[in-house]
């Protein structure tokens, strides 16, 4: 069990475990255990970590937000032995992220990668070199050649094949391609 907290202690982001799909459900319960046994002092926020997704569907670009940990929830909070009994007993929650289940804090960094993730290299399935087909846009349905990802800007260069065999190097997003 944690120690009892000095008063000095800072808050620190921990990792809830939960049923996958249950994340905005258990973020709620949280925010709510708090409020209710007055320890919004101890448990000071609850996130679900999200990403926004862009998709092609019925020839539509759309924009989603998918679950970046699937079963994960984040805490901030002090740890008390009041605080890490009304987390732990919150239904939903299965357990802290920990060695035997005892809470561990996210560093700095762990906490930026989880709370400001952006789309990186496994976003993208797509590689220099390769054939793809434009999905939408003017271009769509013309097939090219993958010249270069840039993942910051979600964009790519591509060099299409148009007509009698010319060649035109193209910038389309990311999400307009797929691998043929």
């Amino acid at each position: 069990m944690p120690q009892e907290n000095t008063g000095t202690q800072a808050a620190q982001w921990y990792v809830v475990h939960t049923y996958s799909g249950y994340e905005n459900k258990v973020k709620d319960n949280l925010e709510k255990a708090a409020e209710n046994n007055r320890m919004q002092h101890l448990i000071q926020e609850v996130a679900v970590p999200v990403e926004e997704v862009a998709e092609i569907k019925n020839g539509k670009r759309t924009v989603s937000q998918h679950k970046t940990f699937p079963g994960y929830v984040l805490v901030r909070m002090i740890i008390t032995s009041e605080s890490w009994y009304v987390v732990r007993n919150t239904r939903g929650v299965t357990g802290f992220v920990g060695p035997e289940s005892k809470p561990v804090p996210l560093t700095d960094e762990e906490v930026d990668v989880m709370l400001n993730s952006r789309p990186q290299a496994d976003a993208c399935k797509l590689v220099v070199g390769e054939e793809i087909r434009i999905l939408s846009g003017p271009l769509e349905n013309f097939t090219g050649v993958v010249e270069s990802i840039d993942l910051m800007r979600s964009k790519m260069q591509v060099k299409v094949k148009m007509f009698l065999g010319r060649e035109m190097q193209v910038e389309i997003d990311i999400d307009q391609a797929e691998k043929l």
